[in-house]
C-alpha cells in the first residue's frame, strides 16, 4: 500500500483475513459501538451503511492521520433483519428461518480520514441448504455461530452450510475485497494488489472484475 497508516476498526478475524489478502500493511482497532440492528427495515444496506460509517468515524476520530476502514453485515429476509444470536435457541432459531429461503446478506465499507467518510456496500443472494434436526441443534450448541451474522458462515467447512449463492462471496464472509479496494484507492491508500493472493472465488467476482482495471500495473504485484 502507498499512502497513510490504515487501521481496521473491526475484531473480526475474518475481516482481518480477507484484509491481508489485499497486501495492506494495517492495524487494528475495533470500534466501541453499539451495532443495534431495528427488527425490519424496507432499505437494508442504508441500515448497514449507517453503522460502517459509524464505526469508521468513530476509530478515525482516535487515529487523525490514519485511513480507517470498518465494514457492517447484515443478513436480511424479507425485511426482517437477522444480527448475531447470543444463545444456542436464538441460533437454532435463526438457521430453521433460513433454510430453503433465498435472503439477502449486505456488507457495507466505510473508509474513513479526518472526518470524511467514503461509503459502498455488496449485496449477495443466498440459500442455505437443508439440515438435520439433530445436525442443527448440534451445530447452534457448537458457539460457531454466536458471531456471526445470520448465525452462519458461508465459509465454514466442517458444517457447509450454503446451497448455493449469487454474488459476491467474500461480501459474505465480511468484507467484499473490491468494494474495500476501491474505496482505499479513493481516499488514497491504493493497495498493491497481488491477485493470486486473492481468495479463489475473487477470480470469478463480477465485483472484482469491474475493479481490477483501476489498478495500474505499478499498482498490482
Amino acid at each position: 500500500m502507498s499512502g497513510p497508516r490504515l487501521v481496521l476498526a473491526s475484531a473480526s478475524p475474518r475481516r482481518r483475513e480477507l484484509l491481508s489478502a489485499l497486501g495492506v500493511p494495517f492495524v487494528v482497532d475495533p470500534p466501541r459501538v453499539a451495532e443495534e440492528l431495528p427488527e425490519r427495515a424496507r432499505d437494508v444496506a442504508a441500515v448497514a451503511r449507517r453503522l460502517a460509517r459509524e464505526k469508521a468515524l468513530a476509530v478515525a476520530g482516535r487515529h487523525p492521520q490514519a485511513v480507517v476502514l470498518a465494514a457492517d453485515t447484515v443478513v436480511a429476509l424479507r425485511g426482517r433483519l437477522l444480527g448475531k444470536p447470543s444463545t444456542p435457541a436464538e441460533a437454532e432459531a435463526m438457521l430453521r428461518l433460513l433454510t430453503g429461503r433465498e435472503h439477502r446478506v449486505v456488507t457495507a465499507v466505510a473508509v474513513a480520514r479526518g472526518r470524511r467518510a467514503l461509503v459502498a456496500h455488496a449485496s449477495t443472494r443466498v440459500r442455505l441448504r437443508p439440515f438435520a434436526d439433530a445436525e442443527l441443534r448440534a451445530y447452534a450448541r457448537s458457539g460457531d455461530a454466536f458471531d456471526k451474522a445470520g448465525a452462519y458462515a458461508i465459509q465454514d467447512q466442517a458444517f457447509r452450510p450454503v446451497e448455493s449463492y449469487s454474488g459476491c462471496y467474500c461480501n459474505v464472509v465480511g468484507l467484499p475485497l473490491a468494494t474495500a479496494a476501491v474505496l482505499l484507492a479513493r481516499a488514497g491508500a491504493t493497495p498493491a494488489v497481488d491477485e493470486g493472493c486473492l481468495p479463489a472465488p475473487c477470480r470469478a467476482c463480477a465485483l472484482w472484475d469491474a475493479a481490477a482495471p483501476l489498478f495500474s500495473p505499478a499498482g498490482r504485484r
